[in-house]
């Protein structure tokens, strides 16, 4: 079975991101490929490397104030590419009254602090599991018409280069871990 991929960023100009480490560890425990972006992202490298890495789902990590504004540019980038967006989750101090306005663009879930990891690790596996079918014993990812926009079809193994953190640190800084190891 394809291992969930995903990619943890934090956008804008907050600079405190160990919520967004505790979580992409956790996540990284729990079985997942996790990438991590770094402080200070734009909106464009996100979706650059949620694309190049080909996430299952995105989380954002915003306690500046500015994650409505974070959410529409993200959005509007995946829009300009051309791109459906994966499920894209965020995390932060964001006031009750702004979790409808940030559905309606199109983040699946909105997770408030003390929001128990189990509860993030279920909803990541969940949201990835609507996007997966059964063909006979063994479950497959729909990846066919992604596979086809970027102009190939191929699979990785575990063990391929490239998959499971073999590159290490990356020019967008970046940081892959996979069950334990740093890479």
């Amino acid at each position: 079975m394809d291992r969930i991929k995903v990619l943890i960023a934090k956008p804008g100009l907050d600079g405190h991101d160990r919520g967004a480490k505790i979580v992409a560890k956790y996540l990284r425990d729990a079985g997942m490929e996790v990438i991590y972006t770094g402080l200070r992202q734009s909106p464009e490298t996100i979706v650059n490397t949620a694309v190049q890495e080909d996430v299952s789902v995105v989380g954002l990590s915003i306690l500046s104030g500015a994650h409505t504004q974070l959410c529409r540019k993200i959005m509007s980038v995946y829009r300009e590419k051309g791109i459906t967006p994966p499920p894209m989750f965020l995390g932060g101090i964001i006031p009750a009254a702004d979790v409808p306005e940030l559905k309606q663009i199109g983040i699946a879930e909105v997770f408030p602090p003390g929001t128990p990891l189990e509860r993030i690790a279920a909803r990541c596996r969940s949201a990835t599991s609507s996007t997966r079918f059964a063909i006979g014993d063994q479950t497959r990812k729909i990846c066919i018409t992604r596979w086809l926009k970027r102009g190939r079809f191929v699979t990785r193994g575990q063990d391929s280069p490239g998959s499971f953190g073999a590159r290490g640190r990356r020019g967008c800084n970046s940081r892959r871990t996979t069950l334990g190891k740093p890479c």
